[in-house]
């Protein structure tokens, strides 16, 4: 029994078939009655045009779409036509058709993947964040563990460092405040808080929803 994506190839083929051979008698009915010579773009465009624009359309499924590659389609036959002859003109034109087709169907696809990608990892990284959040305990924040990880690594600063910061935030001092007593910019204030704040960002690397919740 013939697989589904098979059956799918042969009904495809078979109609790329019968719309190319509609197009050769559509276009030997038109061009029996023409001197070759005689051919201009407005011939090619209304021959050609309608019938290619429904061609394209079944497959890239999109009106705008299909117009821009019929009508890019129909310019790059006629630039060959003014440089060659081409007989017949039907299944050159339905090559041009279907390899601009395919380069946006192919374009789409590439799309997709991109788009499926982000979205598992989006799901993913939801997926880490609920989990992480049901696993958080608010005592947590005021355990041992995280309190010595603090006190340690505030000890590893300069005095004056440590000292602005813990006016800050723990004594909730205004910079300004800071700065009058320790007779200090404002600027020299902000620099030691953000300075702080780095080190401290690293130390709590696996505790960084705490360390936004207390420091920041």
């Amino acid at each position: 029994m013939l697989s589904k994506k098979l059956f799918s190839i042969i009904i495809s083929f078979f109609g790329f078939i019968k719309i190319l051979l509609f197009f050769c008698k559509i276009e030997s009915l038109h061009y029996s009655k023409m001197n070759s010579n005689s051919k201009t773009f407005t011939d090619i465009y209304n021959t050609h045009y309608k019938k290619a624009f429904y061609f394209v359309k079944s497959y890239v499924h999109d009106e705008s779409i299909a117009e821009d590659i019929v009508s890019e389609s129909l310019i790059k036959l006629w630039e060959q036509l003014k440089q060659r002859e081409i007989n017949p003109i039907a299944p050159f034109l339905l090559t041009i058709l279907k390899n601009k087709a395919l380069d946006f169907l192919k374009h789409q696809e590439v799309e997709r993947a991109a788009l499926e990608e982000i979205k598992s990892w989006r799901e993913y990284d939801l997926s880490i964040r609920i989990c992480s959040l049901e696993e958080c305990n608010p005592y947590d924040i005021f355990s041992g563990e995280v309190e010595s990880i603090v006190n340690s690594t505030l000890k590893l600063l300069p005095p004056q460092t440590r000292d602005v910061f813990m006016m800050s935030r723990f004594q909730n001092k205004s910079n300004k405040e800071i700065a009058e007593s320790m007779n200090i910019s404002i600027k020299s204030v902000e620099y030691h808080i953000t300075k702080t704040l780095k080190v401290l960002r690293v130390a709590l690397k696996d505790y960084l929803p705490i360390f936004f919740f207390l420091f920041i």
